[in-house]
C-alpha cells in the first residue's frame, strides 16, 4: 500500500477521455481544490460530452441524449469534443492530438475500454453492431428500421440490456450465450434458470452453451443468420456483439507503461502508474493488476486521484462488484462471494415457484458471517445484505430470504465501516454523522453525503437509518391535527365528512390555520362536496381561491381563459383581445400555451368572466393546486414527424381533468412524436405518441428543482392511457402530502416507481375499482365554478374592493404604459394623508395571504 503523500503544488492537469469516470474525477478534483491549484484540460474522443452510459438502454425506453447528459460547464475545465489523444511525450510530459500538443503536470488515463468482437466470419458485415455508445444506439435504431429479427451474440449483463433494446425495436430477438446459463458472471445456475424462465416469457429466445460460428449475409449484403456450434441456423438481420469488454491501453502501451497481465494501464493503490506524473482511472485502470468493469469502484479510482492531487494520501478501498438492476423487467442482484468460491462456506438457498423468486446467501463456515449472495424476482433484501457482507446476518438467514415468514432484514447489525452506498462509497459511519449533525430526512442525507443520488438502490436503507437513530418525522399536518394529509383524506371520505368545523371538532383541537384550512379546503374540493366559495368553506380558501383569479404584486388579479391544447380560434381570440381592451389589461402568452390577462381589479373579475362565457371559454386554474393545462404539439395533423393526434388528446385530457383539486399543482403535456416538442418529460404527466399508441411518463417538473418524469407505461391504447392516468391522480390525491409534488410524492414512497405501478396496474391493494369510481364521479358532478358564480348573487356580493363602499373602485391600484401596454406603477409614492383618509378602507373581509 502506498503511503508516499503527493504534496503536488498543482498546475495543468490533463484528462483523457470524457466517460462517466473521466467526469467524476473531474467533478471530485474541481469540488476540493479550494484554492483552484489546478487548470484542467479534458480530451473527449466523442463529440458529445459525459453521459450516463449505465443508463444507456433507456435511450430505447425514450430517453434523449440530453437526458443521459452528466456534464456540467466549469468555467475551469476546458472541454475538447471529438479530440481523442493519439500519444503521449513522457519526457516533455506532453499529450498529442491531431490539433496540437497538450502540456501536463499531471496526466490522468480515463480512456475506459472498447467492445471485444470475437474473431468470427461475418462480424464485418452491415447490421453488426457494438452496444458501447450512444452513436451505437442511433445506428442500431436506424438499421432496425423495416427488420424484423434481431440476435444479440452474449447473455450476460450488457447482453441482456441490449436484447431488451431490440425487443423495443420490435424485433423478434435471440440471445445466444456460450455459457450454460445467463449472466454467468453474476448468477450461479440456479438464479440463471429463474432468469430464463423471465426472459423467455417476454418473447426473448435463449440458446445457451452455444458459440456462434459465423455470421451470414443476405442479398443485400447485410447480415441475415447465424449459425451456431450445434448446427443451429437463427434468422438474424440484425446482431448485436456484447461479448465483453476490453481495456483502452493503447496510448500507455505505446508510452511504455506497465500493464497489467490481462491488458490495463498497471497502477498501484494510489491508481498511480510507474511514471509518477501519470494516472490511471476507471475500466482502463489495473489496480495491482486487475481491472474492474463497474462504474462503483471506476468512482473510487476517480476520488483517489482526486485526493491525491490535492495532497491527500487516499488509497484504492477495493472493488464492491455488487451489481442490482433490473432486466427486461426482472429485478437480479448479485454481491460478495455469489458463486460461494471461498472454502468451506455454506448455502442457504430459497426458491418460490408460485412468485418466481429465487435467492441465495452464501455463509461462512460458522454460518456467522455474510459472504455474498444472488436475488432473483425480488431483490428487496438487497440493499441490507449488501452492507453486511463480511459481517454478521442481520437475522436468521431463511427469514431474511423468505421475508413473509418471520423476521426481516434489519439495518440494527451493521458495523460503521458497512458500505451503505456503493456507487458512492458513503458508509454507515458517515450516514449516521450525517444525522448526528442534522440531516433528519433523505434528501438531507442526499444532499450531505451523497448517498442515493446514483442508482438509489440505498434509500429504503436511509429510511431505516433514520428510524434506527430515533429521527421519527412527525406525520402531524399542524398543530390542530395530529393526522397526516393522507389520514384526513380518509376520515374525511369514509365518514363522508362535509364541513370544516365537523372535522375540527372531532378530529382536531383548536380554530385551524393557514396550513390546516387551504388543505382540508383541497380535501372537501376533491371529494365533490360542493362549490368552493359556497358557506363556510370560503374562509377556508388560499389566497387565489378567495377571488378565483391569480393575485399579483399590486393588488389586482390576472384571468387565464381555459384554452384546452392550446387549440383557439380566430374568433376567441378575437373576444380575447376585445376583453383586454375594454378592461384595459396586459396581455402575455404564457409557457402552457395561453394567454393571460393582467390587471384586472376585483369588482372586474365577474365582468370579464361573463364576456368570456358568452364567448365560450371558461377562466382557467393559472392558481389553485389543481390541472393548469395541457400542452401540445401540433402532432400529426400538420407535422410530417408527427405520429398521432396529440391536439386532440390533450384536448380530451385537460377537459377530463379540469377543476381537479389535488395537494399541489398539476401540469401535463402530449408529444405527437419522440421528437418531444412539447417538453411531456418535464411534466406530472406527459405523453409522447409512439407508432402504435402512446408512453406514459409520470412525475416530471421544471421549478426550482427540474426533474423529468420516468417512463410508466409504454404503447398503450389511449383508453389504457387514460384509465391510467386516472388512477395516478386519484391515487395521488388520496395519498401525497400537502404541498407535495409528484415527483416527490414518487420518490418518497417505499418501492418508488415499481410500487406506484404494482397498485395501479396491478391492483396490488384492491384499490383501483375506488380509483376508477373516484374519477369517474368528478368528470360527472364537474361544473364550471366561474359561471356558477355569474349565476349566484351570493357568491357575486364578495367581489368587490371595499366591504362597506361595494361601488369605489381601488384607486391605489394605478398602471403605467409600457411598450404600448398597462404595467403597474412602479416606486409609486404613498397616497397623501389626505387623500388616504378620504379612501374606504377594507372590512370583514378573510385574511389574505400572499
Amino acid at each position: 500500500m502506498s503511503e508516499r503523500r503527493e504534496g503536488n503544488s498543482g498546475g495543468r492537469v490533463v484528462v483523457v477521455g470524457n466517460g462517466m469516470v473521466g467526469q467524476r474525477f473531474v467533478e471530485a478534483l474541481r469540488a476540493r481544490d479550494h484554492e483552484r491549484r489546478w487548470r484542467v484540460t479534458v480530451l473527449a474522443e466523442e463529440r458529445r460530452p459525459a453521459y450516463d452510459r449505465v443508463r444507456l438502454s433507456a435511450f430505447f425506453d425514450g430517453a434523449s441524449a440530453e437526458e443521459l447528459n452528466l456534464h456540467t460547464p466549469d468555467d475551469g475545465v476546458e472541454l475538447r469534443l471529438g479530440e481523442p489523444a493519439t500519444g503521449i511525450d513522457r519526457a516533455r510530459r506532453v499529450v498529442t492530438t491531431a490539433a496540437g500538443e497538450h502540456p501536463y503536470d499531471a496526466l490522468v488515463l480515463a480512456t475506459g475500454s472498447y467492445a471485444f468482437v470475437p474473431p468470427v466470419d461475418g462480424t464485418d458485415l452491415p447490421g453488426v453492431f457494438v452496444y458501447r455508445t450512444l452513436d451505437d444506439l442511433e445506428a442500431i435504431r436506424e438499421h432496425a428500421r423495416g427488420r424484423r429479427t434481431g440476435a444479440v451474440i452474449g447473455g450476460g449483463l450488457l447482453g441482456l440490456e441490449a436484447a431488451n433494446a431490440l425487443r423495443l425495436l420490435d424485433l423478434s430477438t435471440s440471445v445466444v450465450e456460450f455459457a450454460p446459463r445467463l449472466m454467468p458472471v453474476q448468477v450461479d445456475e440456479a438464479g440463471g434458470a429463474m432468469l430464463r424462465r423471465y426472459v423467455e416469457e417476454l418473447g426473448v429466445t435463449s440458446y445457451l452453451g452455444v458459440a456462434t460460428t459465423a455470421l451470414r449475409p443476405g442479398p443485400d449484403g447485410a447480415v441475415a443468420a447465424l449459425e451456431l456450434s450445434d448446427g443451429r441456423t437463427l434468422d438474424a438481420e440484425l446482431v448485436v456483439v456484447a461479448a465483453g469488454i476490453r481495456p483502452r491501453d493503447e496510448l500507455a502501451r505505446a508510452a511504455g507503461l506497465p500493464l497489467g497481465p490481462r491488458g490495463g494501464v498497471l497502477v498501484d493503490d494510489a491508481c498511480r502508474t510507474a511514471d509518477e506524473r501519470i494516472w490511471a482511472v476507471g475500466e482502463c485502470a489495473a489496480v495491482d493488476g486487475t481491472c474492474h468493469g463497474l462504474v462503483a469502484p471506476g468512482y473510487a479510482t476517480a476520488e483517489v486521484v482526486a485526493d491525491r492531487l490535492l495532497g491527500g494520501a487516499a488509497t484504492f478501498p477495493g472493488a464492491d462488484t455488487a451489481t442490482k438492476l433490473k432486466l427486461l423487467g426482472v429485478d437480479v442482484a448479485s454481491f460478495g462471494d455469489a458463486h460461494g468460491v471461498t472454502p468451506g462456506c455454506l448455502d442457504v438457498t430459497f426458491t418460490d415457484p408460485a412468485t418466481r423468486a429465487y435467492a441465495k446467501l452464501v455463509l461462512s463456515d460458522d454460518a456467522q458471517t455474510l459472504l455474498g449472495g444472488v436475488l432473483v424476482g425480488d431483490a428487496s433484501a438487497y440493499p441490507t445484505l449488501r452492507a453486511c457482507v463480511g459481517g454478521p446476518l442481520p437475522g436468521p438467514p431463511l427469514a431474511l430470504l423468505a421475508p413473509a415468514g418471520g423476521a426481516t432484514a434489519g439495518v440494527g447489525a451493521l458495523p460503521a465501516a458497512a458500505q451503505v452506498c456503493s456507487c458512492n462509497a458513503v458508509t454507515r459511519e458517515q450516514i449516521d454523522a450525517a444525522i448526528a449533525d442534522g440531516a433528519a430526512d433523505v434528501p438531507a442525507l442526499k444532499a450531505c453525503t451523497r448517498a442515493g443520488t446514483s442508482c438509489g438502490s440505498c434509500v429504503p436503507m436511509l429510511k431505516q437509518l433514520l428510524d434506527a437513530a430515533g429521527v421519527r418525522q412527525s406525520t402531524a399536518l399542524c398543530e390542530h391535527f395530529a393526522a397526516s394529509r393522507q389520514e384526513l383524506f380518509d376520515i374525511v371520505r369514509v365518514r363522508g365528512i362535509r364541513t370544516f368545523s365537523q372535522l375540527i371538532a372531532e378530529h382536531g383541537r383548536g380554530r385551524g390555520c393557514d396550513i390546516c384550512k387551504p388543505v382540508v379546503a383541497s380535501i372537501l374540493a376533491s371529494l365533490g362536496t360542493g362549490h368552493v366559495l359556497d358557506g363556510e368553506q370560503a374562509s377556508l380558501q388560499d389566497t387565489n381561491d378567495h377571488f378565483l383569479a391569480n393575485l399579483q404584486r399590486d393588488g389586482s388579479y390576472s384571468v387565464v381563459p381555459r384554452i384546452p391544447g392550446g387549440e383557439i380560434s380566430p374568433e376567441k381570440l378575437i373576444v380575447i383581445g376585445e376583453v383586454a381592451r375594454d378592461f384595459r389589461l396586459y396581455t402575455k402568452i404564457t409557457g402552457g400555451q395561453r394567454i393571460d390577462l393582467f390587471g384586472a381589479r376585483v369588482e372586474q373579475l365577474p365582468q370579464i368572466w361573463r364576456r368570456l362565457v358568452d364567448a365560450g371559454f371558461e377562466s382557467g386554474h393559472a392558481y389553485g393546486k389543481a390541472l393548469r393545462t395541457v400542452k401540445s404539439c401540433v402532432g400529426e395533423t400538420w407535422c410530417r414527424y408527427g405520429v398521432q393526434d396529440s391536439v386532440g388528446l390533450a384536448i380530451a385530457l385537460e377537459l377530463r381533468y379540469r377543476g381537479l383539486r389535488a395537494p399541489h399543482k398539476l401540469k401535463s403535456a402530449v408529444s405527437g412524436c419522440a421528437r418531444e416538442c412539447a417538453e411531456a418529460r418535464g411534466k406530472d404527466f406527459g405523453i409522447i405518441a409512439t407508432e402504435t399508441g402512446w408512453n406514459l411518463y409520470v412525475g416530471g417538473n421544471g421549478g426550482f428543482r427540474p426533474r423529468h418524469a420516468d417512463l410508466f407505461a409504454t404503447d398503450l391504447s389511449t383508453e389504457e392511457l387514460v384509465r391510467l392516468i386516472d388512477r395516478f391522480l386519484m391515487y395521488y390525491i388520496r395519498t401525497a402530502d400537502r404541498l407535495q409534488r409528484t415527483a416527490a410524492w414518487i420518490e418518497a414512497m417505499d418501492g418508488g416507481l415499481d410500487h406506484l405501478r404494482s397498485v395501479i396496474v396491478d391492483d396490488s391493494l384492491g384499490l383501483c375499482a375506488e380509483l376508477d369510481a373516484a374519477m369517474a364521479r368528478h368528470v360527472a358532478s364537474y361544473s364550471d365554478e366561474w359561471r356558477d358564480v355569474l349565476e349566484d348573487p351570493d357568491r357575486l356580493r364578495r367581489f368587490t374592493s371595499f366591504v362597506n363602499a361595494p361601488d369605489v373602485p381601488d384607486s391605489s391600484i394605478t398602471f403605467a404604459v409600457e411598450r404600448g401596454q398597462p404595467v403597474p406603477v412602479r416606486g409609486a409614492p404613498p397616497a397623501a394623508a389626505a387623500d388616504r383618509r378620504r379612501q374606504p378602507v377594507t372590512l370583514g373581509l378573510p385574511e389574505v395571504r400572499r
